[in-house]
Parts: structure tokens; sequence; C-alpha cells
């Protein structure tokens, strides 16, 4: 029984994308290795696989001339680009008309001035990628236009959801736009529940303690990193907060006593002072993917992502691939191997951070780490810079670290109240390191570029005056 599509405007392009992929008989996925790209390979691979489509698997950290060469000389008649591509039309529309490969693209970047007859992108239909759907979410759509006439592959909803989150999509608590109807098939194939829930990560497997000490998106004195202060709250409420001497996790407690806590939460953060849009930012609604064992990372949508960033960051996305695939043996296991040594190194990045401080220009604050941060996650250190003390919440802050000799890694992070003040920080690292012979893009709120080793400071003169002009 065929249901219909999920985002009636992209139908078309997805119809004629799983048309050219059918067609081929044989293709090559290539995926951006973070969350939403490996969520993104996981669902085409899925959806090609259960067309009967034969295909192999690349990961790219980024696409450029020499990655889209190298994905060229693999020689396949049909390349399937998944969460990037759009980006990079420049490039691929040249190795189209040389004939190397057909290019069928499932994006949500901000395509390049050129264009290809197989590209599934919101952008195109007036849809927000950076809001409303991301590359798993374009992918999804995808996976639904190869459905046979029997097919439903709306089981694969519950990762494009996983997708949306890793993507920061629901960053003002809930997912929305195109994103709602891809949780709505989730609901619908029974793989996805969604409920009003307390806003803060780590609800299946942290400790009631950490789970209130470490929720940085909303700071309440007394609580917020403060481990005496988060214990001392818990133990003053009614609710049997440990047993058999062990912290419960938010996942054990039934819904009155979840109530009761939350209901304590709010009381302190009003008594403290903390503004009412910011307590509203303590409820939104949790994902939950219900086939996964309850208290484990991969039962919340948002643990799930940051498991696969953590794959992704090291370089191993066919590890992040077989869990999202169902391998929850040897990959899981190495996969929480790297989740560990990624939650240290992001620790130490971020003490580094608070103990050598950011520079101040007029419109935006930086901070260089060299090779003491990797260039694979000195973005998420900026992220997490920008949640404390270290950092003013007032600019942007841009992150630089050493990719190779010859180049620097850039991170950007800004705030939503910044976005909606003006800032668009995927034109800043676009405009800014194109000036000094570098390239960039992403999101408005988060984006990233590659510059020359030497042109630190030129471009950080050129993204300082884009700032300002944006915000003036």
């Amino acid at each position: 029984m065929a249901v219909a599509a999920p985002v009636p405007d992209l139908a078309d392009r997805a119809t004629d994308c799983a048309d050219r992929l059918r067609e081929a008989g044989r293709a090559l996925l290539a995926s951006h290795i973070d969350a939403d790209g490996i969520t993104s390979a996981a669902i085409a691979s899925s959806a090609l696989a259960r067309a009967g489509i034969d295909h192999e698997v690349v990961f790219e950290k980024q696409l450029d001339a020499d990655s889209i060469a190298g994905i060229a000389a693999r020689e396949f008649d049909v390349v399937l680009f998944t969460d990037f591509g759009s980006g990079q039309l420049d490039v691929i529309a040249d190795h189209e008309e040389r004939g190397d490969f057909v290019p069928v693209i499932a994006d949500h970047h901000q395509p390049a001035d050129r264009d290809t007859r197989y590209h599934l992108n919101p952008l195109l239909e007036g849809i927000d990628g950076a809001s409303e759907l991301s590359g798993a979410g374009a992918s999804y759509l995808l996976a639904r236009a190869l459905e046979g006439p029997d097919g439903d592959n709306r089981d694969l909803a519950a990762l494009a959801v996983v997708g949306a989150v890793g993507d920061m999509q629901d960053s003002d608590g809930e997912l929305v736009g195109a994103n709602e109807s891809i949780v709505a098939d989730g609901v619908d194939a029974g793989v996805l529940e969604a409920r009003t829930d307390l806003d803060l990560y780590g609800r299946q497997t942290r400790p009631l303690p950490k789970l209130l000490e470490y929720a940085s998106d909303v700071k309440i004195p007394g609580i917020s990193n403060d481990e005496a202060g988060a214990i001392s709250f818990l133990t003053g409420l009614d609710v049997d907060v440990k047993r058999d001497g062990e912290w419960r996790r938010w996942v054990d407690l039934d819904g009155e006593e979840r109530q009761a806590l939350a209901s304590a939460l709010m009381r302190r953060a009003v008594a403290s002072g903390v503004p009412s849009d910011r307590i509203e930012a303590l409820v939104g609604t949790s994902y939950t993917l219900v086939d996964e064992e309850p208290g484990t990372e991969l039962r919340d949508v948002s643990e799930f992502s940051t498991l696969l960033n953590a794959t992704a960051r090291y370089e191993r996305g066919d590890v992040g691939l077989a869990v999202c695939l169902g391998d929850r043996g040897d990959a899981l296991a190495e996969a929480r191997r790297l989740l560990r040594t990624h939650r240290k190194n992001l620790s130490e990045g971020l003490q580094w951070v608070k103990t050598e401080g950011v520079t101040h220009e007029d419109h935006l604050q930086w901070f260089d780490a060299g090779s003491r941060i990797r260039e694979t996650i000195v973005g998420i250190v900026a992220g997490m810079a920008v949640g404390s003390p270290a950092v003013d919440r007032s600019k942007p802050v841009i992150a630089f670290a050493e990719e190779s000799v010859e180049e620097l890694k850039v991170s950007s992070r800004g705030s939503h109240a910044l976005v909606r003040r003006g800032l668009d920080l995927s034109a800043v690292m676009r405009e800014a390191s194109q000036a000094v012979g570098g390239d960039g893009g992403g999101h408005d709120v988060a984006a990233g570029a590659t510059i020359p080793i030497g042109e630190r400071d030129a471009f950080l003169a050129e993204a300082d005056r884009i700032v300002g002009e944006q915000l003036s």
C-alpha cells in the first residue's frame, strides 16, 4: 500500500532521482562524515539495498576538487551524493559534462551557481535547509521515492530524525517544517515516539546529578556546573532519587516523579531570576527510538546523534554506518569506545579555551588552538565555549586549528539570538575565506572554512567587517 509523500513540494524531485538510480542498477554512494551525513548514508544505503540496487559507500570529510576527482576515478556511472554535493555543483557539473559520472544529489546546503537534473534539495523549493530539513531528511524523501509497489521505508524516519537533531535542527526545542512530516511518518510506522519532556541532554544514560550539573543550555545558579549544588537540590526533593544506593536516571523515573522534579527545577529557576524565555527552553519535545533498549544512548535521538558524531570525528564513519544499519555487537562497542575518547578530548579542549581565553575583535571573538585541539572537534569545542563563562554570548566565536602544514581549519558558532539580529555565519565563512584564497560555508548559526595557514589575520579582519555589517 503506497503512502502519500511526506513533503509533497519535493516529491517530483525525489521521484526523478529515484528513477535514475533504479535505471543505473549500480551506484557509488558518497556521504559527508558527521552525524547527519552518516544517517543520510544509512538511510540511502538501506533504501538502495531494498530496491535491489547494487552500491558501495564512501565517506568524505569535505567535498572538494580532489575528493570529487577521486570519486570520478572509481568509474561508477552514477554517483549519489548525500548531505553534500549542492555546494560543490560547480565542480561536479564539470565531471558530468565530461561524462565521468551522472550525479544524483540529496542535500540541504546552499547550492552553487550550477545545476544538474537529479537534484533533491529543500532550498530549491523554498524550504529552509538549516531548520526544516536535514541531509538525512533529504535522503529519507529519496528512500520513500525508492519504495517498490509493496515497499514501506517509513521505518527509516527514525534515522532521519537522528540526523536532523544531530544537525541542531531542534534548537528551539522541537523539529519543525518538513521535519515534522518525517516525525509523523516515524510515529505512524511505530519506530518513534515524540512527547513533551524536560529538554536536557542525557535523559537515558546520565545519573540525575550529572543530568542537571551538565545541562548548560539553561543556566540555573547553584545547579548548573555545580555538582554539590545538583546533589543538594535532588536530595531535597520528595522523590526517590536513589535505588539500592545508586543514583537513578531520568528514564528510571515514573511520570509523577518526573513531574515533581521538573516542577521543582522550574521553581528554582524562577527563584534564581532566570529569564522566562530561558525557563521555557527547559521543556521541549523528546524523540525516542522505541525499538532500542531503554537506558542506552541509542534510545534517545540526541544521544544517538552524539555517538555517531564521535565516530565521525575520528574518521570512523564505517563504524557509525554499521551501528545505524543495526550492528549491536562489535560496531556498537567500538562506537562507545570512540565516544569515551571524544568526551575526554572535548573536556580537555574546553578547559584549554577557559585557561587561555579568547581574543576580542570589534564584532567577534576568536581563539587559535594550533595543534592542541583536533581540527575535527574544534567546532564542537567552540560551541561548548559559547555556553560557558569563557565566551561573551553577544558575539560569534571563531576557532582555528591546524588541518595540515598548509591549511587552517576554521569553525564558527553563533547563537539563535544573533541570527535573529541578522548574523549569517555561512556567508561570513564563505566570503571571508574566499577573500584569502580558501573556501567555506555551512549554516547561519554554525559554519566552517579552510584557509591557507598564513592568512589567519587577514581572514579575521574580513570576517569581523562582514559580521559588523550583518549586525548593524
